[in-house]
This record gives structure tokens, C-alpha cells and sequence, in this order.
């Protein structure tokens, strides 16, 4: 799961971002409102969480400004403001759920869960394939009562080649998704991981394989 974060306060958005990281999301973070709507309106994000209070876009405009423009992508309004008018008025501009400061990181983290799991096309915490299925609350992968833990990376890109088994996801669709446009990671950084992950699909004895297509990228098949 890919989360954009957009708040001002550097030392929130250090802890949130570590937060969510240690929590198996990839994270992009910005500290002002015109980035956060930039950001957004790529639609690369499976979820949103937005300070209303922020220099340039206050969160409301850049919510607004989201659903206009037809992004349906789930959003979590993050704020100082705790008055019922402010709440009402983040829900009637199409925010999904608003959790006042200061917060609780365990309720933030369920938030956020329940948030991605009302989404369009989230079905449940459990993906499967040919017998092979990922627990996307515990990060396990699991084959006939076999059971191994997927480190974060494993486990955000097993997760995209699971939600569509067949689909070919290219590299860059790799590096974007789960390190982020910002990153200077090395390409071959999915090349390696994708080896990890075909070696502990092996070790379950799962009928399942990881296929490197020539020129295009990666898909989920059965053995």
C-alpha cells in the first residue's frame, strides 16, 4: 500500500512517515498543500492523509480540488481542529474519515486500515492465488498450513503482483509504487527482491512462480 502524507509540521511528518514505514506502507511525504494536491492528483496513492492547516492549499481546497477533478483515492483529514462545524465541513468536502490532534499512533494505523479497506475494489485482508495467499494485516505469506514473514519491500510488491495475477507491472511501475519518485535507489533493487521472493514462494512448495517478461516486467503465473 502506497500513502501520501501532506503535512507542515516536519517533525509530524518525520514520525508519521516513520510510522507507516515500520508499518509495511511505502510513503511519499510533503510538507505544503500545492505539493500534496501535485502529488495527489497523480492518483499513484491507495490512500491520503492530509493536515487541513497548511501554508499554500489549506487541506480542504486540496480535497476539493481531488474530487473535482474525479480522484477517488480514500483520504484521511489530519488536524488540530477538533469542533463538529470542521469535522462536517472535511466530510462534505469528500474526506473518508478525520482524526483530530493530538492521536493515538495504534488509532491512527486502524483508521487508515479500515479507511483502505472500504476502498473501490478492496475486498479483505487476505489475497490468494492457486492456494498461495498473503495476510495483508500480518505480512504473511502462506502455503498448506506453511507459513513465512515477508520483509516490508517483499511485501508491497508480492502484494501488487497478487492483487492481479496475469498483469505484467513493469519495473518502473516497481520503483514508482513502492520507492517513490524522489528515490535513488538502483533499478536493480526489484530485480533482486523479486529472487527473494521467488525463493520463499519455493520454500512453501506453492505452484506458483514469479515470470520475468523480456522488456516488459514481472507477473504472477501458475507453475
Amino acid at each position: 500500500m502506497r500513502l501520501l502524507i501532506a503535512e507542515d509540521d516536519r517533525d509530524i511528518a518525520r514520525a508519521l512517515t516513520a510510522l507507516f514505514e515500520h508499518n509495511h506502507y511505502s510513503v511519499d511525504t510533503v510538507y505544503n498543500g500545492n505539493d500534496g494536491c501535485d502529488y495527489a492528483l497523480s492518483g499513484n496513492y491507495d490512500g491520503i492523509i492530509l493536515d487541513i492547516m497548511m501554508p499554500g492549499r489549506d487541506g480542504l481546497a486540496v480535497l476539493r480540488i481531488l474530487r473535482d477533478a474525479g480522484v477517488r483515492t480514500p483520504v484521511l483529514l489530519l488536524t488540530a481542529r477538533g469542533e463538529v462545524e470542521d469535522r462536517v465541513n472535511g466530510l462534505d468536502a469528500g474526506a473518508d474519515d478525520y482524526l483530530p490532534k493530538p492521536f493515538a499512533a495504534s488509532e491512527l494505523l486502524a483508521r487508515v486500515r479500515a479507511m483502505l479497506r472500504r476502498r473501490e475494489n478492496y475486498q479483505n485482508d487476505l489475497l490468494e492465488y492457486q492456494g498461495l495467499s498473503l495476510n495483508l494485516s500480518t505480512f504473511e505469506l502462506g502455503f498448506q498450513g506453511r507459513v513465512l514473514r515477508l520483509v516490508s519491500r517483499e511485501f508491497q510488491m508480492l502484494q501488487l503482483l497478487m492483487e492481479s495475477p496475469g498483469a505484467v507491472i513493469s519495473t518502473d511501475q516497481f520503483m514508482e509504487r513502492i520507492w517513490g519518485w524522489d528515490s535513488d535507489v538502483e533499478v536493480s533493487i526489484v530485480w533482486v527482491y523479486i529472487s527473494n521472493l521467488r525463493k520463499k514462494i519455493d520454500k512453501l512448495a506453492a505452484p506458483v512462480n514469479i515470470k520475468a517478461i523480456r522488456g516488459a516486467g514481472y507477473c504472477l503465473e501458475r507453475k
